[in-house]
């Protein structure tokens, strides 16, 4: 530790000319280039602008925002992504902003919505 303050010492005596010969020679000698610090200590402030990347989402809701026109093809499509009588996917069907599928992969999500609007019905995946 003696040594490295010593070093600091002798460095700091150096004028800035001298400083920046120092830089050039010990690039040379390790073949390092002393950009690399510089940016690195400006880094943090220019990451600190952008936003942080978001995750994609891996899971959807389909939910019904209305029924549209054909709701008896409606009720039918409800029925076969569901496991649902007729009664509950008919009130499904019925109700404002029903959730059909729940945390859905988005394969799932994009065909289940892709049917349902096929058969009048107005979906958005949550």
């Amino acid at each position: 530790m003696a040594e490295l303050d010593k070093i600091v010492e002798e460095l700091s005596k150096l004028s800035v000319l001298e400083a920046a010969e120092l830089v050039k020679a010990l690039e040379e000698k390790w073949g390092v280039s002393a950009a690399a610090p510089v940016a690195v200590a400006a880094g943090p402030a220019a990451a600190a602008a952008p936003a942080e990347e978001v995750e994609e989402k891996t899971e959807f809701d389909v939910v019904i925002k209305a029924t549209g026109p054909k709701k008896i093809e409606v009720i039918k499509v409800i029925r076969q992504l569901t496991s649902l009588g007729l009664v509950e996917a008919k009130n499904m069907a019925e109700a404002a902003d029903s959730k059909v599928l729940e945390a859905v992969g988005k394969d799932v999500a994009n065909d289940a919505k892709a049917k349902l609007e096929a058969a009048g019905a107005e979906v958005v995946l949550a």
